[in-house]
Formats: structure tokens, C-alpha cells, sequence
């Protein structure tokens, strides 16, 4: 029984602020790429590792991933696609036959803990095919209805349509696991959603959902945040600090 993961790094990151893609951007002297492949491997429960680079970049990340002495585990790097749908479908044709659970991670959230990652594993091996990380949502959200001209509201002006229940609300973060059949038929069935941005699933768990199977979720961390802004970035750098005291 083994277990890939599959580490999207093939994001431009623009809205980070860096002249670097962002899963190159350095966080405390390693890039964020480097920090998230480490705790992967650290979990123990990963035996291979498929990369998503940016195009032009694959012999680039190779070189940063393939030389670390705590990255223990095989490394293959491709080239991501225009979607990250399309790039965890890039990753996932290159697992091996014995492969039989995969884990969908994103560089850019670099800290996710090990423990976090071994726990969504082993749900995955009690029987839950499908597990994502997730935690309780703070803030009171709403749901805006769409847009209609006829309403004659002006912009930035949006009408609220319903109030959901908080506490069955989760914001979910990444690594999610799955069972490598389950998630290849997710892909197949999904797979001309990963064309365009606007129309490609913006985790794998939704392709699951899609197809009418369950998805179940495990406690998520704070460490697993995801870096999209310089501030995210700040913040994280923040958090690492204070973990490594």
C-alpha cells in the first residue's frame, strides 16, 4: 500500500508581491515549496512525491527539491497547467500502479503540521474515502444573490439572499487525501471544468462532491493557512518563528 502526494506549486503568485513565483518565494531562507515537501515527508506516511512547476521552471524546482537531505521520499516534477485542476491531473498521471491513496497539497500552505497530514492519511486507510482539513468558521457569512441589471444597484452594492448557520460551516485548507480510484474518477468526470479559472474546482474534494460521494472532515490547523497576500505572508513568517521556539 503506498501513498503519493501530489504538491501544486505552479502558481504565479502575483498577488504576493515577490518577483518569484510564489512557491519559490523564500520564507526564512527556503522556499515555500521546500517547506511544504518537508512536513509531507516528515508525516511518515507519504512514499513519493509528484511537484506541479510552473512552466519553464521544472529543472529549476527539481534542483531546489531533489538536493534537500530532509526531503526523503522520490520526487518527480512536472509542469503544472493553466488551472490547478489541471494541474493536480498533470500530478496524478504520473503515479505509480501500487499507488492507492493520494494527497493533494499546495505549497502555498507551507506549514501544514505532519501530525495534520498523518491523521487525514489514516482516515483515508480506516474507510473515509475522501478527507479534507478543516476549521470552524469565525465570522458571520452571507450568501448575495446575483447580480441582475433590472435590480439597479450600483456597483459594490450586493443584495444578501440568506444567513447559513455558522456552525456548520467549515473554511477548508489543504493537504486532502483520497482514495486514488475515487479521485481518478473525479478527475475523468470533471475533467473539462479544468479549462478556465472560472470554471475549474478549486479543491479536489469538489470534484468528489460532484459525483455524489462523501467527503469527510477532520480538524484543520492554524499552521495550515494558505499565502496569498504579503500580509498572509508576514504572518506566517510570524508563525513559524514562534513554532520553532
Amino acid at each position: 500500500m503506498t501513498t503519493l502526494a501530489i504538491l501544486t506549486a505552479a502558481g504565479s503568485g502575483t498577488r504576493l508581491g515577490f518577483d518569484l513565483p510564489k512557491a519559490l518565494v523564500p520564507l526564512r531562507g527556503l522556499p515555500l515549496v521546500l517547506h511544504a515537501a518537508r512536513r509531507l515527508t516528515a508525516s511518515g506516511v507519504v512514499d513519493a512525491l509528484v511537484v506541479t512547476a510552473p512552466n519553464g521552471l521544472v529543472s529549476a524546482m527539481s534542483d531546489v527539491l531533489e538536493h534537500d537531505p530532509h526531503v526523503s521520499v522520490p520526487v518527480v516534477v512536472v509542469a503544472g497547467g493553466a488551472t490547478r485542476q489541471s494541474s493536480v491531473a498533470a500530478g496524478l498521471s504520473r503515479a505509480r500502479a501500487d499507488v492507492d491513496v493520494v494527497v493533494v497539497h499546495d505549497a502555498a500552505r507551507p506549514l501544514a503540521p505532519a501530525a495534520m497530514i498523518r491523521r487525514i492519511v489514516e482516515t483515508v486507510r480506516e474507510g473515509h474515502q475522501a478527507v479534507i482539513p478543516g476549521v470552524p468558521v469565525v465570522d458571520t457569512i452571507k450568501v448575495v444573490a446575483p447580480r441582475d441589471p433590472q435590480h439597479g444597484l450600483p456597483d459594490g452594492v450586493d443584495r444578501v439572499a440568506s444567513t447559513p448557520e455558522r456552525t456548520l460551516l467549515r473554511a477548508v485548507q489543504t493537504p486532502q487525501a483520497f482514495d486514488r480510484a475515487l479521485l481518478v474518477r473525479a478527475h475523468v468526470a470533471g475533467a473539462a471544468r479544468a479549462r478556465t479559472e472560472a470554471t475549474a474546482a478549486t479543491d479536489d474534494a469538489s470534484l468528489v462532491e460532484a459525483l455524489g460521494e462523501e467527503v469527510f472532515v477532520v480538524p484543520g490547523h492554524e499552521l495550515a493557512m494558505k499565502v496569498t497576500t504579503a500580509r498572509d505572508f508576514y504572518y506566517i513568517e510570524k508563525l513559524l518563528t514562534e513554532d520553532a521556539r
